[in-house]
Formats: C-alpha cells, structure tokens, sequence
C-alpha cells in the first residue's frame, strides 16, 4: 500500500474513533477492564447486557440511548451497557442469560437488582429517578421523519426536486410499531440531504390516499424518485443499512449509518481520472489536462457541479502552491474537523477532504 494510502487510511480511522466516542458518551460503553471503575462508586447505576445480534435488544436501543440522553447531565447516575458477546466472562459473573438484562447497581454496591418493568425510555426513566433519587425529565428528541396529510402531501411527495421515501402505516399496526425507530434513523441519516425526503402517512386516517396509492397492508414503503412520480414499491429490507445503501444507491448520496459521509461523498469519477494524470505531469503538461477537467467539470450538474468547482480550485491551488498543498490542507482540514463544528461545516470539510485525496 502507498504511504499516501496508509496516511489516508489512518485519518479515516482516527476520524471514526472520534466520532464513535463522542456517540457514545451518552450511554456509558462497560468492559472487564473500566466496569468496576465506573459501576459501585459514588453513583447508581442502571446497565443494560446486551448482544449485538438480539432483535429485541435492537428493539431496545432507541429507548435506552433517549434515557442515556435524558440522565446525561445527572452526576449522580450512570447509563450504562455491556456487549455480551464481546464481554462473555463480565456478563457470566452477573447471571445474564438472556438479552436484553437490564439490572440496577445502587450506589456504592455490585449487587444488583434486576428491572422487570415495561423497556420503554418513559419507564426506564421513571425507575431511575425513583432508585436514584433523580428528577430527571425525558429527553424529547424531534423527528426528522416528515408528517404526511392530505394537505402537503402532493407538495412533498410529487415535488420533482426531491426523491421521496414514504411509509404507509397504521398507528394500531405492530410491524409498523418496531419498523417506527429504524425508519426514524434513516431519516436522522438523511436529514442534511436537501434532495431527499423521509416521510410517513398515517393510511388509517388518510384512506383515500392509501387507495390511490395501492396500499393494503401495514407498513407498505414506496419510493417516490424526481424521476418517477407514480412511485415505486420499496421491496427490500428493513434494517438500517438496507434502508440507507437503497437510498444511497437511488438517489446519489454516500452517506454511512451514522449519517456520516463516506470517503466517497464528493468524487467525481470522470474528474478522478483526470486527477489521476494531473499529478503525474510536468508542470507545463499540467495546463492542458486542467482545461480538460474544467470542460468535463461544465458537464456536470446538481451537486456534482458544485464538487467540480472543488476539483478545479484544488488542482488551481496545487499549480500555485506546489506539490505539499493537497496533503497540508488535508491535514488542516481533519484538524477542523476533529474539533466541534456544525454538522454542516462537518459535511462542507468532508468533501474537501476526500477530493484533494486525489491530488496527494
């Protein structure tokens, strides 16, 4: 691997362990070696044993990362859980022997009781504040899913600047009920892209728009596309990654499960491979293939005429600045972006990032 590749690769994975940490301070991460350090101290604490595998644990996570938000800034209770499967011997000492097993260590105590009650955010939020002496309020977190009517349904769904994923459900519907917190997910995923809309109709209430649309059964997912306003049925799984490789897929976006933006998001493959003879010319060689990339860059549209412009300052300001500019600036840019930015600004660097990629 070429050191420029085993630099990049290292940025990318420093960059994730940032951005994972920060995920994770909500909802405490418990191992063999920090559980006794954080868990029997000077605080409650409420962990949840879980396996990553376990469909009601996935069930769970919403519920229990609301409850890590809401207790948060509570000094004196912990919100924590264990990987079972990655943490076999810590979930043998204490009797787990089905996921999810929530359990409560009272202050100053590895005893712990067992929480029997309902595994929703509300109760679970209760219970704390009762065993912890806390008045802690849920945490209310605004949707990103938007609501469909009869009113602004046309006016979202048919907008033909827009690719449109809409979730027909029912409110009484049980399968609709446990996709709720996936499809609430990719929405978060995809609440910085412009062009694309995540949005439900209640068909129960909204009959006719449900007849209109071929809807007879609970939930049914149909994809509206810019190009294609009859819609199409949405056939494939419901699991986060599916959801978001379909919408990458369909509408143009490089976006992870975290709502994250690949090492893709920004390239241009047409302008790459003239990148790609950019850096390995001469000087006076380099002019030419520039006038190429600006003729290429003026064939594109949308956002990708946008991340032309990027290409073509880049390969300017390498011309002018000579060959360390694309790595120097890259690296200024991942400082930026290890600090705490907008996730806008964090989107805008990004980009940059992964197409001066190109010129090192």
């Amino acid at each position: 691997m070429a050191r420029s590749q085993i630099w990049f690769a290292f940025v990318t994975l420093t960059l994730a362990s940032l951005f994972i940490s920060a995920i994770a301070d909500d909802v405490v991460v418990l191992t063999e070696e920090n559980f006794e350090k954080e868990v029997g101290q000077d605080r409650g604490a409420l962990v949840e044993f879980y396996a990553p595998w376990c469909g009601h644990c996935k069930k769970l996570a919403p519920e229990y990362e609301r409850l890590g938000s809401s207790f948060k800034k509570a000094k004196s209770v912990l919100i924590g859980k264990v990987d079972c499967d990655d943490q076999k011997n810590l979930c043998t000492k204490y009797d787990v022997t089905g996921y999810p097993t929530i359990k409560w260590f009272p202050k100053g105590s590895l005893e712990p009781q067992k929480y029997e009650g309902p595994r929703t955010a509300e109760s679970l939020t209760e219970f704390v504040n009762t065993e912890g002496g806390t008045n802690v309020k849920m945490a209310v977190t605004p949707s990103n899913v938007v609501v469909l009517t009869a009113e602004n349904f046309d006016a979202v769904v048919l907008d033909e600047s827009k690719d449109v994923l809409v979730e027909f459900y029912a409110p009484w519907c049980g399968h609709c009920k446990s996709l709720a917190p996936t499809y609430e997910k990719v929405a978060t995923v995809f609440k910085s892209e412009e062009d694309v809309v995540i949005a439900n109709l209640d068909a129960d209430k909204h009959k006719d728009l449900a007849e209109k649309y071929g809807v007879s059964g609970y939930p049914t997912l149909k994809f509206f596309p810019k190009s294609n306003k009859a819609g199409e049925d949405y056939n494939e799984g419901r699991d986060l990654e599916t959801f978001v490789s379909f919408i990458n897929n369909k509408c143009g976006t490089s976006r992870d499960g975290k709502g994250q933006l690949t090492s893709k998001a920004g390239t241009v493959e047409s302008l790459d491979a003239l990148v790609k003879e950019f850096v390995s010319a001469s000087n006076d060689e380099r002019k030419a293939i520039l006038s190429k990339m600006e003729e290429e860059a003026g064939k594109l549209k949308g956002s990708s005429a946008r991340h032309g412009k990027i290409y073509l300052k880049a390969a300017k300001s390498c011309m002018e600045k000579g060959v360390d500019y694309a790595k120097k600036e890259t690296e200024r840019l991942q400082r930026i972006l290890e600090k705490s930015i907008s996730p806008s600004k964090a989107d805008e660097f990004t980009v940059k990032k992964n197409i001066l990629y190109a010129f090192i």
